[in-house]
């Protein structure tokens, strides 16, 4: 994250998994959902993170990142979802849905991956030598 820095201003922010510690799975997902909806602003350029939504390179994420620097929003706000995914409020308001990978990718990996890859976005956009 220190590398991002240099490119962006960065914020990492954890929401509680299962924040009404229900049993019932439709219920954590409503509660995350809640809780996540709280967190976005109705600026944000919100990019969700699904092992159901389109598949791109980094070159694309590249695009991306810098198109969504074009929209006039005040951030980007990439979502990765607690372990039952995530709920129908975020997927609505969604603006972009892409995957990281194929696999499903627990949240702390999701979190390594999307950080190396936003990396990796900025050095394409501004042409240095760390993607090729």
């Amino acid at each position: 994250m220190e590398k991002l820095k240099y490119y962006c201003c960065v914020e990492d922010v954890h929401l509680k998994s299962n924040p009404k510690g229900s049993s019932n799975v439709k219920a954590q997902i409503d509660a995350e959902d809640s809780v996540i909806m709280q967190q976005i602003r109705s600026e944000d350029w919100v990019i969700v993170l699904d092992e159901h939504g389109r598949d791109i390179g980094s070159e694309q994420l590249a695009d991306l990142v810098g198109d969504g620097g074009q929209t006039g929003s005040a951030r980007l706000a990439f979502c990765i979802g607690g372990p039952y995914g995530h709920g129908p409020q975020l997927r609505k308001r969604a603006d972009v849905t892409i995957r990281l990978s194929s696999m499903v990718l627990n949240h702390q990996i999701a979190l390594i991956v999307l950080l190396e890859q936003l990396y990796r976005s900025w050095t394409i956009i501004k042409g240095q030598k760390y993607h090729h």
